[in-house]
């Protein structure tokens, strides 16, 4: 059995102990950016390479990547140069990441609500849209209007890493936001590389990548094995895209689509953990491959492909595309053309100007008539931001403009545009989360409650118009949350009716590794009207909430368990919890239980009489009551 590290005190964000002299190395300095940060930074290093070395030594650099390989044998064989290995190859890869990412989201993600969804999806539409036409207008009689797909597209990796470094404090939704709005800009832009920058095709080779697919979509069926077929149909499919004409990193979003996914099923964790545990009193090679095998299988391949696959593709792939796509070369005429290239500007105001009015224009729209559920803290100051962060057009964009553009000199003004747009964004959007900052209070801290309590969501018990309020954010598996719950009783029969209390999830994973999967297991019983009855069985039994107690206390409190079981794997359950997490983010919640008395934060002990004293001691502000029935009372 899995026992709990039960800590001596509320895990309060500890004392910075003093800095050694020496400060860390950089190698913990990069352990300690993320593998978002330090992607965004290998591209944009890579860049850098790819422009001095082209401006060093052009013909060095357009030689190097025009190296002709032959892969292949006896008659049968390959030929590519190593710029084409990688736009036709290794980028199939990275597309392959985000077709498992579409896949997800759609599945399990952001874009199972469609309240939810329809705004980034909106957005994300006429952030293809907008640019397009602003680029369409200014290119027009260049002959490069064909070339407006180059600034369709946002760049997921620049645009997360660039979220991370000037982003605004408590950025948790408007991350959610961007990256639902990533992944539906994705599909935009792969969709139009195949309807308007496919040349050459051939229809023949796509019944057999079809068949291949279809292999992919039944392997899942098997028990054993699946790996090594799937590996060999994703081949034969990514090489009849190839030859249809089909541009065949196409081939990649269309496999990652029919990749299962799924949220764990926990009685498969359960069977994972029991083998785990006869694997440790009888250690044996059999009892290992057992043990793997079902702790490999209760995840689904969706998720442990993006696993496998993310650092390869943030480390390894874009970078190599970054450096075989970014050799711009950059001399004075070169400059001077770009400047007065219909092209260049094209560019610049399609990607800066035309994602930012699409993108923002859009939500602002949503916001004004009320269309869609905006999360708080998903304000349109910070959305202007993420906005204008969405003319970073690093990737496709210079993947298009190889497709789309023949002559070398207008691929170089298209570059610098791109590149250009890209800085301007960047700081554009450095400046615009500054202000929005600047605009909320420095010394807040977190000290006010940032959604009002709301009847018709909010777990109330009590009167729900009573004029006291206190708002609890805990987890059950904290034991101090288990003694505040002894004081909020004796408050709750000492107020009586003058008392609303509410009760909010904030999990604290890194101390309490069961403590997310009790807050869904409770939601999936509120959804049965067993809250209050699930709630205290946590309570009273913190040391036993792995997926077998869980359904066992459903089992015992007499819930449909079959439904219970269901709806521990619901995005509704799902979306619940973290909505309280992303608003805890927001209010710098570190430690539980943390409380708010009529809609201010609460600092000091929590015992009974104090609670009651800072209860009584001010009048609330009431705007936030609307008459509603009672509820989880």
């Amino acid at each position: 059995m899995t026992q709990l590290t039960i800590t001596e005190r509320s895990p309060e964000p500890a004392r910075p102990e003093p800095r050694p002299r020496r400060g860390p190395s950089i190698a913990d300095r990069i352990r300690n950016m993320g593998e978002q940060r330090t992607g965004a930074l290998l591209l944009v290093l890579a860049t850098l390479v790819a422009i001095v070395w082209a401006n060093i030594s052009a013909t060095s650099y357009h030689d190097f990547w025009e190296t002709e390989l032959t892969i292949g044998f006896g008659d049968i064989h390959l030929e590519f140069t190593l710029h084409a290995l990688v736009n036709d190859a290794l980028m199939a890869i990275f597309f392959f990441t985000v077709g498992l990412e579409v896949r997800r989201e759609f599945a399990i993600g952001e874009l199972t609500s469609w309240s939810r969804a329809m705004i980034p999806v909106m957005a994300a539409i006429a952030g293809l849209l907008v640019p397009a036409g602003l680029f369409l207008a200014i290119a027009a009689g260049s002959g490069s209007e064909h070339a407006w797909g180059v600034v369709i597209s946002t760049d997921t990796a620049f645009l997360v890493g660039a979220l991370a470094l000037i982003g605004p404090r408590a950025s948790g939704r408007l991350r959610v936001f961007l990256l639902a709005l990533a992944v539906v800009d994705d599909i935009g832009a792969l969709s139009i590389i195949a309807l308007f920058y496919t040349e050459n095709f051939t229809p023949l080779p796509l019944v057999v990548a079809a068949v291949g697919l279809a292999g992919i979509y039944f392997t899942r069926y098997l028990r054993r094995g699946r790996g090594p077929i799937y590996a060999t149909l994703s081949i034969i499919v990514w090489l009849a895209f190839l030859a249809s004409g089909v541009h065949p990193t196409l081939a990649g979003v269309a496999i990652a689509l029919l990749i299962p996914v799924y949220r764990p099923n926990r009685r498969d964790v359960e069977q994972a953990l029991e083998l785990a545990r006869v694997f440790r009193q009888s250690p044996n090679t059999e009892y290992a491959r057992q043990a793997a095998n079902s702790l490999r299988e209760s995840i689904s391949i969706n998720e442990r492909l993006q696993s496998a696959y993310s650092p390869y593709v943030a480390y390894v792939i874009l970078p190599l595309f970054a450096l075989a796509n970014a050799g711009v070369e950059i001399s004075g005429p070169i400059l001077a053309a770009a400047v007065q290239s219909p092209v260049t500007w094209a560019i610049i105001v399609g990607l800066v100007v035309g994602k930012f009015v699409g993108v923002f224009g859009a939500a602002a729209i949503m916001k004004v008539f009320k269309l869609g559920e905006f999360g708080l803290g998903l304000t349109l100051d910070r959305i202007a931001g993420g906005a204008m962060l969405c003319g970073i057009g690093f990737t496709i964009s210079l993947f298009i403009i190889d497709l789309a553009i023949d002559d070398p000199g207008v691929q170089n003004e298209a570059r610098v545009g791109v590149l250009a747009a890209s800085v301007l964004a960047f700081i554009l959007a450095a400046i615009v989360f500054r202000i929005s900052d600047a605009r909320r209070p420095d010394d807040d801290g977190g000290r006010t409650l940032v959604r009002a309590v709301d009847p018709k969501r909010d777990h109330i018990y009590g009167d729900v118009n009573a004029p006291l309020t206190i708002v609890e954010y805990g987890d059950f598996q904290c034991p101090f949350c288990l003694k505040a719950s002894g004081s909020i009783e004796e408050v709750r029969r000492e107020l009586g009716d003058r008392l609303r209390y509410v009760w909010r999830h904030a999990p604290l994973e890194r101390q309490h590794p069961n403590a997310l999967a009790a807050a869904e297991a409770a939601e999936a019983a509120n959804l049965q009207g067993r809250l209050p009855e699930f709630s205290r069985s946590l309570f009273a039994d913190q040391d036993h909430q792995l997926p077998s107690d869980i359904i066992r206390r459903a089992r015992e409190l007499g819930l449909d368990v079959e439904r219970f079981e269901e709806d521990l794997s619901s995005p509704k359950v799902t979306e619940r919890v973290r909505d309280d997490m992303l608003d805890a983010e927001a209010m710098d919640i570190t430690s539980v239980p943390t409380f708010f008395i009529n809609g201010v934060r609460h600092v000091g002990p929590y015992d009974a009489r104090t609670l009651i004293r800072a209860l009584t001691g001010s009048e609330p502000d009431r705007a936030d009551a609307q008459p509603a029935p009672r509820a989880d009372a």
